[in-house]
């Protein structure tokens, strides 16, 4: 399979989160895997780095970005089979919105439980709203994968869906009490039967170490000669340092420093509670330590109480004291000691790799068709475009920043027609004349005409609107096979008439009062940039693409009376032209519908409605989405993938089989 693995953090960051991702992915790779890494921060070969931020306060922790556009290049060239996402960051979320539109599957790892964080950052009264944000994230992908039977349940309490368990191993070669250091011990000021304690992780509030300090208190009040020994980093340290200068602070220790540290301790107190899964506890016990943790996520699964560790029920600080104080007793010789070093020799990565190997052939399996836009396909040989005898669009307003040019682009590559109706609107002169830059994307549309003039033969018909009305003067124009007109009569493949023109001579406003129709496109062109930003806003939420102004053409009865009345002096117009219907544009609202004697005909827009008219070869008039057609050109894209690969793996068929 080919895996992409989408993350805020990876090796080679310290935390929990990075050491999972890393041994999963190389375990994949050792299972035969092509597995590529999509992470924030430094990264190395191989890898893709996305653009973050530092966590205000937290500079250790980066925040990666939204993507979109990068991740959807990049998996439209190189589409994996699956894609997990580890973290719910902008970044994560841009992933799975990319992935969920190319129809690739998608799991999601819940590593941390960033609602309980905010609790010990003061932020308890917006849990409500971080749970909430949780929740919409892991249901659009296609499963949520946790680390312990414990949050599974509650996660399907809080109604997340098709959530499953994803364990934690450890490195029983790495992590063993034969690396236990004399010389470490001495640097601490330890003697050979000096207890030692240790707490391993990020030094953060969140790690609840305020209650550490307290149990090393008062275990040195025991044991006057206990050295404690905090090993990490974090925003909290200097403070610390400085209140408790008895503590030895350890600093980052990675790989066989690592596994020193732990061995050469005795004691390891784990007192965090808002742990997803805790991999500190195996760990310490594979290093053979006396282990003192709450009783959930990992001890829960993990220690049994006086039997291979100490445990106190969650939230009980003091048991939790009471506990760290009997582990003074468990020397290195201890059964309880040795019964966890051979606990952790049973929980090795490889059933955990092969768990989640199998999780992502399953979704790889159910994959979906793309339910959502799709911006591109691969080239197509013109046997693979869908064919139509003609097709209508306007108003793309190229030269205006919400024209949606890549789109157009995107949709006529797809195609092949006999004649292409440009009807109107399709530059944006006012928005130019305004100011608004021309940009690439506008050219292409361009370009691509020309080339489907040119190269496919198409017949071009450019229908002048008010926006490009600076033809007005030049009509009627030809360069070839593409001729510029104020309107057209269209025969169909089954002989009806349809008169094709823009529609702006049925606007009073337009036609009478082009200063009131100016300002009512800059109103329009402010209501679009306030529709962009609360877009914006909204995918944050998790929530589809919402259009003001058609919630304004619809709920306004000054601008419901008018479309009516538009449609009605469009269809009167039809009638005196002696046409069975009518293709027109202007007011940006599709439309295929019977207005008296003459179907009615609305090709739309290309800034918010991205819709078109074909014509099939037998005559038939059609309104289509954009959305809709791409998605139905990626599924017959994939249906013929899958023949391919049938055919390339299985070999030619012979006829005669």
């Amino acid at each position: 399979m080919k895996i992409d693995i989408v993350t805020d953090t990876f090796a080679p960051d310290v935390n929990g989160v990075a050491m999972t991702l890393g041994r999963l992915s190389d375990g994949l790779r050792e299972r035969g895997h092509r597995v590529h890494v999509i992470r924030t921060g430094e990264g190395k070969r191989g890898e893709t780095i996305a653009a973050s931020v530092p966590l205000p306060g937290y500079k250790e922790v980066r925040v990666g970005l939204p993507g979109p556009f990068k991740l959807r290049k990049r998996w439209l060239k190189r589409r994996p089979d699956a894609i997990y996402v580890a973290t719910e960051s902008p970044l994560g979320r841009s992933a799975v919105k990319a992935a969920k539109a190319l129809g690739i599957p998608v799991a999601s790892g819940f590593h941390t439980n960033f609602h309980e964080y905010m609790e010990r950052y003061s932020l308890s009264g917006l849990q409500p709203m971080a749970m909430a944000y949780l929740k919409r994230f892991h249901d659009k992908t296609d499963c949520t994968l946790a680390p312990s039977p414990e949050l599974v349940e509650k996660l399907k309490a809080e109604g997340f869906h098709d959530v499953h368990l994803l364990g934690r191993g450890v490195d029983t070669k790495l992590f063993t009490p034969a690396k236990r250091s004399e010389t470490l011990r001495a640097s601490w000021g330890a003697r050979a039967a000096t207890p030692v304690a240790i707490v391993v992780g990020r030094i953060a509030a969140e790690k609840n170490l305020d209650l550490a300090m307290r149990a090393f208190g008062e275990m040195r009040a025991t044991v006057p000669d206990l050295q404690c020994v905090m090993v990490g980093d974090g925003p909290v340290r200097e403070k610390l340092a400085a209140k408790f200068p008895w503590v030895h602070f350890a600093g980052v220790q990675l790989g066989e420093d690592l596994a020193k540290h732990y061995a050469s301790a005795d004691i390891l107190l784990f007192p965090s509670e808002t742990e997803t899964f805790g991999n500190v506890v195996l760990e310490g016990m594979a290093s053979g330590l006396a282990t003192v943790a709450y009783d959930y996520a990992a001890a829960a699964r993990f220690v049994q109480h006086g039997l291979n560790g100490l445990k106190a029920e969650k939230g009980d600080a003091e048991g939790f004291i009471e506990q760290s104080k009997a582990a003074l007793a468990i020397r290195p010789s201890h059964g309880m000691r040795l019964a966890a070093r051979e606990l952790a020799e049973t929980q090795g990565w490889e059933a955990v790799v092969k768990s989640f190997e199998e999780r992502l052939e399953e979704i790889s399996g159910n994959a979906k068709l793309p339910a959502r836009k799709i911006t591109k396909l691969p080239k197509l040989g013109k046997r693979d475009k869908v064919s139509f005898r003609t097709v209508f669009i306007s108003d793309i307003h190229l030269g205006s920043a919400d024209s949606k040019a890549t789109e157009v682009v995107d949709f006529l590559k797809q195609i092949q027609c006999e004649k292409l109706v440009l009807n109107g609107d399709i530059v944006d002169g006012w928005a130019l004349k305004r100011g608004s830059k021309w940009l690439p994307r506008h050219s292409r549309v361009v370009r691509k005409i020309l080339k489907m003039s040119e190269k496919d033969k198409t017949e071009v018909v450019y229908l002048r609107g008010n926006h490009d009305d600076i033809l007005e003067r030049f009509l009627p124009l030809a360069f070839g096979k593409i001729r510029f007109l104020k309107e057209h009569i269209h025969v169909s493949a089954d002989k009806l008439r349809y008169l094709v023109v823009h529609g702006d001579g049925f606007d009073s406003v337009s036609t009478n009062h082009k200063w009131l129709a100016t300002l009512g496109a800059v109103g329009y062109d402010t209501l679009l940039v306030i529709n962009r930003h609360y877009n914006r806003w909204r995918a944050w939420c998790g929530k589809e693409y919402f259009s003001l102004s058609k919630r304004v053409k619809g709920r306004v009865k000054s601008a419901v009376s008018f479309i009516d009345k538009y449609e009605e002096l469009l269809q009167e117009l039809a009638v005196h032209k002696g046409c069975d219907g009518i293709i027109c544009g202007h007011i940006h609202t599709p439309e295929d519908k019977q207005v008296g004697e003459i179907r009615y005909l609305n090709s739309g827009d290309w800034v918010e409605s991205l819709t078109a008219i074909v014509e099939h070869h037998d005559g038939r008039m059609e309104l289509i989405s954009y959305e809709d057609f791409m998605a139905g050109c990626h599924a017959r894209s994939m249906e013929k993938k899958v023949i391919a690969d049938r055919f390339t793996s299985s070999g030619p068929v012979s006829l005669a089989q």
